[in-house]
């Protein structure tokens, strides 16, 4: 029954109303970390953040890709591998040192894996949770006694993949399944230090995460020959991987800077470009409180979910 009320609780979240970008009540430049900051949408939430006149650290891989971060205003990018502990004490120590304190941390590096879940070798489940998961585990466990220190907030982005999952995507979206689980424990851990926790779901943006993850099949030589999915992974193989089809992910950074700076942050914040999308994600919420609610000695009878619902609606946080 306890499963049924936190989804429950999740649901209403998720029907939440659109938020404006939100702007800081507080006129002193924020310092804020971003990892995975060459592209998509940590780019985008880099250059938001910079322009609203904060100091982001903008966490990237490539010397390249960190010169041409560090050279946008109130911009310092920062060498930043989220699997290589090395460089994530190196990036604390470099931080600490400048003064400016921390009141941000942006967990967005992410990369996508897919494939056959029966199929799929572990090296490659590993590499998947190795940035998704461990990766924000790892930077959050380093810096969190920099945002304790400032009271500040710590977001991952998700990805409504993480509720929704299909074929082929079984690796990706068990990766933001488990972030989400890591962003309640962690918010529930947090609370006594006054730092808020929140994690953004985005639906299809424009980046590189499909091209990435194409290319790296083809290095590892991965072909759809002998596999019991072989029409399924032809059909991805074939797929486009160019997702500047996709929206701008300007939505999702207004997600973020609300939740960075508003009075009232969210838990969660699901941030779709179609309605189509957020129905889906909605409905998957649904059928598994139906799932979990269906034939067992303490089901709920219908008025009582709704009794439930409506409570949850009426909370003062639903309200705001």
């Amino acid at each position: 029954m306890k499963n049924t009320l936190i989804i429950l609780a999740t649901l209403i979240v998720l029907f939440s109303g659109p938020f404006a970008l939100a702007q800081s009540n507080d006129a002193e430049q924020k310092a804020i970390l971003v990892t995975g900051a060459s592209t998509g949408i940590g780019r985008n939430i880099a250059e938001t953040l910079a322009a609203e006149g904060h100091f982001v650290y903008a966490g990237a891989r490539k010397q390249s890709d960190i010169d041409a971060l560090s050279a946008i205003d109130n911009v310092q990018g920062i060498r930043l591998d989220v699997t290589v502990q090395e460089e994530i004490d190196a990036a604390v120590e470099t931080i600490t040192k400048e003064g400016r304190g921390l009141y941000g941390l942006i967990n967005n590096a992410g990369v996508s894996v897919s494939g056959p879940l029966i199929e799929i070798e572990e090296s490659e489940m590993q590499f998947q949770m190795d940035v998704n998961l461990f990766g924000p585990y790892r930077v959050t466990k380093a810096f969190a006694p920099l945002i304790i220190e400032s009271k500040g907030r710590i977001t991952t982005t998700g990805s409504v993949s993480g509720i929704i999952a299909g074929v082929l995507y079984g690796p990706y979206s068990m990766s933001k399944h488990a972030v989400e689980a890591f962003t309640d424990s962690l918010a529930a851990e947090m609370s006594k230090f006054d730092v808020q926790v929140s994690i953004i779901e985005p639906g299809n943006y424009n980046s590189a995460i499909v091209e990435s993850k194409v290319r790296r099949m083809q290095e590892r030589g991965r072909t759809p020959d002998g596999s019991l999915y072989k029409e399924e992974l032809e059909a991805l193989l074939r797929a486009p991987t160019d997702r500047s089809v996709y929206k701008e992910p300007d939505d999702v950074s207004a997600a973020m800077m609300h939740f960075l700076f508003d009075e009232h942050p969210k838990r969660r914040y699901l941030v779709v470009p179609s309605e189509q999308t957020a129905a889906a994600t909605i409905r998957t919420m649904i059928d598994e409180l139906v799932q979990l609610n269906e034939r067992h000695e303490y089901s709920y009878d219908r008025a009582e979910l709704i009794r439930l619902l409506d409570e949850r609606l009426d909370t003062p946080e639903n309200q705001q």
